[in-house]
């Protein structure tokens, strides 16, 4: 028995560090860490929906002097920013700018609005993770009252 047991524990040992330096980088691969987050750009901490998970990837286009009009989302979302350089404004004020090569966290269940400022179109990929049936975006309603 006490072989048996030595030779797991070896046995581990041996094959511990392939494990955990399965992505270390190599000549042929180079790994860059685009973001690593608890909470979403406005502090909130990230919670995933209920039920069976979704995940959702889109590439989103926005041309010069345009928005996306305000909208929330109720699944988690994780953007990166191809193009362009985009401003998104919440209810309250708070404003994050992205450029080329950023990558956020965005907010959940929070009203806010992305729009173009540069002269380019701007091209955003956006992950969502989400449940199968719930919605990944509501716009504002025509009711409801929002900044301009």
């Amino acid at each position: 028995m006490k072989l048996y047991v030595r030779f797991h524990a070896l046995a581990l040992l041996l094959f511990l560090p392939a494990v955990v330096f399965a992505i270390d980088e190599n000549p042929a691969v180079k790994v860059t860490q685009l973001l690593k987050t608890t909470s979403a750009w406005d502090g909130k901490q990230i919670v995933y929906p209920e039920g069976q998970a979704e995940m959702t990837a889109l590439l989103i286009e926005i041309v010069p002097g345009e928005s996306t009009g305000w909208h929330q989302h109720p699944v988690p979302s994780f953007a990166f920013l191809l193009e362009g350089t985009l401003e998104i404004t919440l209810t309250d004020g708070r404003v994050k700018r992205m450029q080329p090569g950023e990558a956020l966290s965005e907010v959940t269940d929070a009203m806010h609005i992305g729009r173009v400022l540069s002269k380019d179109p701007v091209k955003i990929v956006v992950f969502y993770a989400g449940s199968v049936g719930k919605p990944l975006t509501v716009n504002q309603s025509s009711e409801q009252k929002t900044p301009q």
